[in-house]
């Protein structure tokens, strides 16, 4: 590990809360298996709440030793390359996020974005995804959807070219999404991030070749088609991630998130299964070695 990178980030879509809001929650009991944070935003809480040094350090001492940066718009796809090339436990994702997309477009920039995307892509051998690219019809109107669906096939042709895991943003989008992948084609290696379908949307996916990745989300109490979805899912395409600082889990939603949190979400997950804990842990190490690339 080196020094920290150097925090550059455009304003964020969400809110920070209350100061109540913002108190660390405490440290879960630690995992029987290291596990992999697939998603993370350590940029946006750097500096803020929790420097990436302690988020690394809190995270490790729960059992989640690895974590996949992913940086959603120009600054924040920078800072996860450096991020990556910096610490051990890093990979990086870079892309634009869908609703970064249309102000791109309106602005006359997304072809230059997406080159340079490309060239961050490229940069680093630890940049292991394409991601997060997608479509989202909550934030965006129709007047911003070509520009997301351009996008979004973009991204997807250069995960394939590079041979990078795709990774896919999808929120109030299941059909469009899956129609896309289908014109496209499928990359070798993709994930659905933070899931957020039915059993059948689920199957949709995993019948197409993705991991499903399941966020602090499944926990909630209004996410039983979520949690339906990941009961049909086989145990080797099952992932976790934070979406850190978002999506808190159950009992401290409303707080940021945070890697360390993640074991809250995989007990979860296990007893939903009915899996065992360490058998669980296992697999999701393991699946998130397939589903990136390999280990690191």
């Amino acid at each position: 590990m080196t020094t920290e990178p150097t925090r550059e980030r455009a304003p964020t879509e969400e809110k920070s809360g209350s100061r109540r809001d913002r108190e660390r929650p405490p440290a879960p009991a630690p995992l029987p298996h290291p596990v992999v944070d697939n998603h993370c935003h350590l940029d946006i809480a750097d500096g803020e709440w929790l420097t990436t040094d302690d988020a690394l350090a809190a995270a490790h001492a729960v059992g989640v030793t690895r974590i996949v940066q992913i940086g959603c718009d120009l600054p924040g796809a920078r800072w996860a390359v450096e991020a990556a090339s910096s610490y051990d436990a890093l990979v990086a994702g870079v892309a634009l996020h869908p609703n970064e997309a249309p102000r791109l477009a309106a602005a006359g920039r997304l072809d230059e974005a997406l080159a340079e995307i490309e060239t961050l892509a490229q940069a680093h051998p630890k940049v292991r995804a394409v991601g997060e690219t997608g479509l989202d019809h909550f934030r965006t109107g129709e007047n911003g959807r070509a520009a997301q669906v351009a996008s979004f096939r973009a991204h997807i042709d250069l995960a394939k070219r590079l041979d990078k895991t795709l990774v896919i943003h999808d929120r109030d989008a299941h059909d469009e999404v899956l129609a896309v992948i289908d014109e496209e084609g499928a990359p070798e290696r993709w994930v659905m991030h933070c899931f957020s379908g039915d059993a059948t949307f689920a199957r949709q996916c995993l019948d197409r070749g993705a991991h499903l990745s399941f966020a602090g989300t499944v926990t909630f109490k209004n996410a039983q088609p979520q949690r339906d979805a990941l009961v049909l899912a086989p145990l080797d395409r099952v992932l976790v991630e934070t979406d850190a600082p978002y999506l808190t889990p159950t009992p401290f939603r409303g707080r940021p998130n945070a890697s360390y949190l993640v074991p809250l979400t995989v007990r979860a997950m296990a007893e939903v299964r009915g899996d065992d804990l360490e058998t669980l842990c296992r697999a999701i190490d393991a699946n998130t070695d397939t589903a990136f690339g390999g280990p690191w």
